[in-house]
């Protein structure tokens, strides 16, 4: 959490940056999670949202498409790499120490 969000409440815009960031954790999450086996469902949601983040980021940050769809698809990005790390951490991780 950024200074300003704890100083404002309001989450700054995301940037071009951000958006190239989460696109690149989405993938890397994606292949993992087809290479663990994980459930359908959220090879699926981090399908969905790889896919919608590529596809945004072509587009302008400016652009009528891109403002509209961002914010909602950064969201579902964050919530299906969270279920990703929550079933990562369950499944995959017990057997090391």
């Amino acid at each position: 959490m950024s200074k300003r969000h704890r100083a404002t409440g309001v989450a700054p815009p995301e940037t071009s940056l951000d958006i190239s960031h989460l696109r690149r954790e989405a993938r890397t999450a994606l292949e993992l999670a087809v290479v663990a086996l994980a459930p359908s469902a959220l090879i699926d949601e981090l399908a969905a949202t790889a896919g919608l983040l590529e596809a945004l980021v072509e587009l302008p940050a400016n652009s009528p498409p891109a403002v509209a769809l961002v914010p909602r698809v950064v969201k579902r990005t964050r919530e299906a790499l969270e279920a990703w790390q929550d079933w990562q951490a369950e499944h995959l991780v017990k057997g090391r120490a």
